[in-house]
């Protein structure tokens, strides 16, 4: 039988009535958040700790709190009364970049033209991410990291949990646009914002956000516009590595066993000579058959690169998904390291279905293969039978595979040593947790908190 999730000790009927209560109480906290800033909240602070002080005095009775009391009631007031003023009517068109990287800043751009009759001044653009409030489902079964170490309270009202699954959902962070708007009627101008992406993945930009603030500047209003959606594509996040070889990278040094396993002629200039039958039309000089009058091509040398195999481990255990992650950023960090000008590299994995993609000389770019991290998912049954026969299939064509496991297991053991023992020549880097497993040869252990540190550590041959 599967071992529960939940690590709350509330009974169903009451887990219900917390969904319901801490649901709608996020939708308040959003509400407010977006619609009464920083003076607004200082105003309220002001006012509670006057209500203190004015309280048991007379009230026929004039003095100084009782008087700042009245007066920032009146302001805030007169704040609230304004505000339905504040209009406005803008046509925006939002332009990204090509690519974002997870946990790095990304800057927007957006196009806006003042459709409405008035000057537009004071105001402010802001990206909204997606409701990151789960499911019923979801907070019936989440399984919050450390919750068994929580208190009988806090483990019957499992609001730590709640916290949790709606902080790990929020796919990024938004600043607000990087300068008061001032737009006169019919007039366009161009501004920025910046987001932080929390993890890889797409991105729907859909909810863009026009700031209104009142005159006193303790309320603002918080329209959303009209902007057609956006998709951001949002690479995994990368560390540097030290100098390194990827395994059988000596194959293809002076006087190893290049043409075996190749990728095929490189096309390096050697000389010039007569055209012959069947020579094909890219290789004609036509600067030289318009001097000499007769056609002539180009001789080339045949030069070969190698071919490695990365393989991406998709089968994390039950709660590992962090470990998870952390592969898929090792793994896109040496996708980013490796010189694919000078080899080709075949990432391998299995997500739904096998799943080869190749990048480098003559194929295709690096970023083809971070783009394919960035959309790469988990699978729910471990089939390292069938990765192990996805990397056989390419056998003759690798010169070495280098592995990225999401934790460390006899069925991961397993797999290398039968790769091995095919001939492949293979080397492992393990996402572990804080505890690092004893030496196994082949194998380097790298710890999800200490990723960046630990790569660096690498040693140069695997």
């Amino acid at each position: 039988m599967a071992r529960p999730l939940h690590n709350s000790l509330s009974p169903p009927a009451l887990r219900s009535v917390l969904y319901w209560f801490y649901r709608s109480g996020n939708l308040m906290n959003f509400f407010l958040r977006r619609r009464i800033r920083r003076a607004g909240i200082a105003l309220l602070v002001m006012g509670i700790l006057l209500s203190f002080l004015a309280g048991g005095r007379d009230p026929r009775r004039a003095d100084a709190p009782g008087q700042l009391l009245g007066f920032g009631f009146a302001l805030g007031v007169m704040a609230l009364l304004s505000l339905p003023l504040r209009r406005a009517r803008v046509r925006i068109t939002r332009q990204l970049p090509e690519h974002a990287t997870a946990g790095e800043p990304v800057r927007l751009t957006y196009h806006l033209t003042n459709l409405s009759r008035f000057t537009l001044h004071h105001a402010a653009l802001v990206e909204t991410p997606p409701d990151p409030r789960p499911s019923r489902a979801q907070f019936a079964i989440a399984r919050e990291p450390g919750g068994e170490k929580r208190n009988a309270f806090d483990r019957v009202f499992a609001y730590h949990c709640w916290m949790w699954l709606c902080e790990i959902r929020i796919l990024f962070d938004a600043d607000e646009s990087t300068r008061p708007l001032l737009l006169r009627r019919g007039a366009s101008t161009t501004v920025t914002a910046t987001i932080v992406p929390r993890r890889r993945g797409l991105i729907v930009l859909d909810d863009l956000r026009l700031l209104l603030p009142d005159p006193l500047g303790f309320y603002q209003r918080c329209l959303r516009t009209a902007t057609p959606a956006s998709t951001l594509a949002v690479l995994p996040a990368r560390y540097p590595l030290p100098p390194f070889e990827l395994p059988g990278s000596a194959r293809f040094q002076a006087g190893g066993d290049a043409a075996s396993r190749q990728t095929g002629p490189s096309g390096e200039f050697v000389a010039l000579r007569d055209y012959q039958p069947g020579d094909p039309m890219r290789l004609i000089h036509w600067k030289s058959w318009a001097r000499t009058g007769k056609p002539v091509v180009m001789e080339l040398e045949d030069t070969f690169y190698p071919r490695h195999g990365l393989i991406l481990d998709t089968f994390p255990e039950a709660g590992d998904e962090a470990l998870f992650e952390a592969a898929v950023s090792v793994a896109a960090s040496f996708v980013s390291a490796i010189d694919t000008h000078e080899s080709l590299i075949d990432l391998m994995f299995i997500s739904g279905r096998e799943q080869v993609v190749t990048a480098g000389r003559g194929t295709g770019r690096a970023e083809t293969l971070l783009e394919v991290l960035a959309g790469v998912e988990s699978s729910p049954h471990p089939q390292f039978d069938s990765l192990r026969k996805l990397v056989l299939r390419h056998a003759e064509d690798l010169a070495g595979c280098l592995a990225v496991f999401a934790g460390w297991s006899p069925k991961r053991a397993e797999l290398l040593a039968r790769i091995h023992a095919a001939g492949i020549s293979i080397a492992a880097i393990v996402v572990c947790e804080e505890e690092i497993p004893a030496s196994v040869p082949g194998v380097r252990f790298v710890r999800r908190t200490q990723l960046g540190p630990d790569l660096m550590k690498l040693p140069p041959r695997f």
